[in-house]
């Protein structure tokens, strides 16, 4: 969930270098810094268990899944963002010898907030598409159940949208399957 942004333009360079050492997590996009504000409760649930049901379900595979802390960047424009949760398969390729930035995440999930969802679903997913490892991108809103996927097939990205409780996110890239009622077991909603 990211929010205000700083009137400071840095060189993606200066950007993690200072990010490196700031107590709180920062994005970066066209040099601007985009401070990220705390999350809600149920975007916090959420992405405890979306986390826990792909962790479990490539336990015993090349796969990893990160959560909140990992950053991403783009390129070749470059940016630098913090998804809710990540997957990699194979080796994960980083920026450097931090190992805190990585470049090849196969899966991407977003958590929406109110001040944020335009931005995820718009700006930030065309960074994101630059990603040549980027295989499926998947926003979860937290006010209903909706849960929006996103694959690639070719040049192109096929869209669908699960709205009930009943319904089954699958991710084919990662061979996973996460029943809605899973991702929102904690949160109570009105299905729509």
């Amino acid at each position: 969930m990211s929010t205000l942004t700083a009137q400071t333009h840095l060189t993606p360079e200066e950007y993690l270098t200072w990010e490196r050492k700031q107590p709180f997590k920062n994005e970066y996009h066209n040099g601007q810094i985009i401070a990220m504000s705390g999350a809600s409760r149920s975007h916090n649930r959420i992405t405890v268990d979306i986390t826990i049901q792909l962790g479990n379900q490539l336990m015993d595979s090349e796969c990893e899944v990160f959560a909140n802390e990992m950053r991403v960047r783009t390129s070749p424009e470059i940016s630098y963002f913090y998804p809710d949760v990540i997957v990699v398969c194979g080796e994960p390729r980083f920026e450097d010898d931090t190992f805190d930035t990585l470049l090849n995440p196969i899966v991407v999930v977003e958590v929406l907030s109110p001040s944020t969802a335009a931005y995820d679903r718009g700006e930030k997913f065309e960074y994101y598409k630059q990603l040549a490892s980027l295989q499926e991108y998947i926003l979860i809103s937290q006010d209903r159940v909706r849960v929006e996927s996103y694959q690639r097939q070719g040049t192109r990205w096929l869209h669908n949208t699960l709205q009930r409780l009943e319904d089954v996110l699958s991710l084919p890239s990662i061979e996973c399957e996460v029943p809605l009622r899973a991702i929102y077991r904690r949160v109570v909603h009105n299905a729509s």
